[in-house]
């Protein structure tokens, strides 16, 4: 903030010394710690306030942006449809082409009693 140093501080109580007088130096540097202190708690306040502030307005965009999202139970729920459409096409198709669900090969009719019978 201020760029003072030893020198800049010790010249600064030197003067003060000689202006104010030794009796009434220690009731002014009281004064001054109090209203330091007052300016600080002050400053630290505002802060607290425009961080609170700063933190609700991110936690309004969040819920915006969730708001206008898509909801995972509607994607929960496409999933489910996609699904349940890929198995019934699955399971159409399957029977046409003489083949059991899950299985590469042409299943093979035989007919047992034909055989048994001969």
């Amino acid at each position: 903030m201020f760029d003072i140093g030893f020198w800049e501080l010790s010249i600064i109580m030197v003067v003060a010394l000689l202006v104010i007088g030794p009796e009434r130096l220690p009731g002014l540097a009281r004064k001054a710690g109090l209203y330091l202190g007052k300016a600080r708690r002050f400053v630290s306040s505002v802060k607290n306030d425009i961080n609170q502030e700063l933190k609700a307005e991110e936690l309004k965009r969040i819920l915006q942006e969730q708001k206008d999202s898509t909801g995972l139970h509607e994607i929960v729920e496409e999933t489910k449809k996609s699904i349940s459409q890929a198995k019934q096409d699955y399971l159409v198709k399957s029977p046409e082409t003489n083949q059991s669900p899950g299985t590469d090969k042409p299943e093979i009719k035989s007919d047992n009693n034909e055989r048994s019978g001969q």
